[in-house]
C-alpha cells in the first residue's frame, strides 16, 4: 500500500499578501474624511449616505464605523444615524505628553552612540528640510504630510520599532488636530524653521540642544490645541 508524502513547498515562493477589504478602505476613507475635515464634529450621517458616497453596501460601512466607534471618533445615534463626536482635548493632551516623551527619548538616541540609528533616514530629513528658502514648498498640505513624516522618521531612525510603532499610534490619534495647525500660512516657514535647527544639533551630536528644540517645536504645536474651537474646523473644512 503505498504510503502518501507530505505536499512539498517550492523553495522561494511567497505568499501574495491579501488586498484590504472593502470594510478596510471604507474605515481608512471615513479615517481620512476626519483628517480632511470632509467630516467634522457633529457632523451627522446615515449608513446609507456613506454606502452611496463609496459605492459599497451597507455591511463594510457598518464594520467600519463600530471600529472609528471603539477609536473614540463617532458615536451611533438611536434611530437617527451616526455623528462624529466633540474633540476630547484632555486625551490630546495626553496624547501630546505622549508624543513629547518618545520624540525626545529618540532625539537623544539619534545623538548618540546607538549603532541601530538609521543614517538613511535622517539624510531624506536632510534633503526636504534642509533647503534654502527659495526651494521650499508652499502648498499647506504638503507640508502638514511632510511634518507628520518628519517626526515619524526621527522616532524610526533611532532603530526601536515598539517606540516606533506607538508614535505611529499617537500619529494617527492626534492627526486631525496638528492638520488644523497648518490651516495659517505663517506656519510653514516656522516649520522650516524649526525642523532644520533640529536637524543640525542632531547632526552635531547635540543632544541637549535637539531635546529643547524640539520640546519646544512640540510645546508650540500642544499650546495651539488649547485655542482651537469648533469654528476653526468649519473654516478649515471651507478652506479645503
Amino acid at each position: 500500500m503505498p504510503t502518501s508524502t507530505p505536499a512539498t513547498r517550492r523553495p522561494g515562493r511567497r505568499s501574495t499578501p491579501q488586498p484590504p477589504s472593502r470594510s478596510e478602505l471604507v474605515y481608512e476613507q471615513l479615517k481620512r474624511d476626519v483628517a480632511d475635515f470632509r467630516l467634522v464634529p457633529g457632523d451627522r450621517f446615515t449608513e446609507n449616505e456613506i454606502s452611496e458616497r463609496l459605492g459599497v453596501s451597507r455591511t463594510p460601512v457598518r464594520e467600519a464605523l463600530l471600529r472609528l466607534q471603539q477609536e473614540g471618533l463617532v458615536e451611533v445615534l438611536f434611530r437617527n444615524g451616526w455623528r462624529v463626536l466633540p474633540f476630547d482635548f484632555e486625551k490630546f493632551e495626553q496624547l501630546y505628553d505622549l508624543r513629547l516623551v518618545i520624540e525626545t527619548a529618540a532625539v537623544q538616541r539619534l545623538c548618540g552612540d546607538n549603532p541601530l540609528v538609521d543614517h538613511a533616514r535622517l539624510e531624506a530629513l536632510n534633503a526636504v528640510w534642509l533647503v534654502p528658502a527659495e526651494q521650499r514648498s508652499g502648498d499647506i498640505r504638503q507640508v502638514a504630510q511632510w511634518d507628520e513624516e518628519f517626526h515619524a522618521s526621527l522616532v524610526a531612525a533611532a532603530g526601536n520599532a515598539e517606540m516606533a510603532r506607538v508614535h505611529r499610534d499617537v500619529t494617527e490619534r492626534i492627526r486631525i488636530i496638528r492638520r488644523l495647525d497648518f490651516t495659517k500660512p505663517a506656519r510653514i516657514d516656522a516649520t522650516y524653521e524649526e525642523h532644520a535647527k533640529i536637524l543640525r544639533a542632531v547632526q552635531r551630536k547635540r543632544g541637549d540642544q535637539a531635546v529643547l528644540l524640539l520640546r519646544a517645536h512640540i510645546e508650540t504645536s500642544q499650546a495651539e490645541v488649547r485655542k482651537i474651537t469648533l469654528h476653526q474646523v468649519h473654516l478649515a473644512r471651507h478652506a479645503g
